[in-house]
């Protein structure tokens, strides 16, 4: 499986559950999320924009993945929602991996590039910079049972981990079906 029939396998409308280790204080939390992610096409101007943001010429995009969550954690019970683009850029020496550009990064609420790698069907993202490293495991357990572990590291040597299992609840709205159901409403 390459990166873009992952993301064709990952689209549709997911309930999140996920379990939270913090390293720091040794404290556990849960939370719950609702995910959809749909697919962009290269030429979509939002791969554009984001390509462009990292002076990334936009036909070397594999494609564009659009993420949107809205979920709570038990700590806080307030809502966690946004949106985020990702676009793959592979490796011409190695197919099985390359950059991965994030417009909105796993805990820097600002535009981050980070490394992917497919390891058979098993997904692995890795963001790296001076203050704090993640790293993302994704893997389905069936073709509606998504599973994703991270592990993310701050240089002072705070840590949490994370598992989250995801179960595919639908399919996402094309875009003028979800442009249609808005007027409606």
């Amino acid at each position: 499986m390459d990166i873009v029939e992952f993301f064709q396998q990952s689209t549709g409308k997911w309930s999140s559950l996920r379990t939270s280790h913090n390293m720091a204080v040794k404290q556990q939390e849960g939370g719950r999320s609702d995910i959809v992610i749909e697919m962009l096409d290269q030429t979509d101007p939002e791969v554009i924009k984001l390509c462009e943001l990292y002076k990334v010429d936009p036909t070397s995009a594999l494609c564009g993945v659009r993420v949107t969550w809205n979920g709570t954690m038990e700590w806080d019970q307030e809502k966690h929602s946004g949106s985020t683009v990702l676009v793959p850029l592979t490796d011409p020496a190695a197919p099985n991996e390359g950059q991965l550009l994030r417009e909105v990064g796993y805990a820097k609420k600002a535009p981050v590039s980070g490394r992917y790698l497919m390891n058979g069907e098993e997904l692995t993202l890795t963001t790296e910079s001076e203050s704090m490293s993640s790293k993302e495991r994704f893997w389905f357990e069936s073709p509606n049972v998504r599973l994703r572990h991270s592990i993310l590291k701050r240089s002072g040597g705070f840590s949490m981990t994370s598992f989250c299992s995801e179960i595919r609840m639908g399919v996402a709205n094309p875009p003028e079906k979800a442009a249609d159901q808005a007027t409606t409403m």
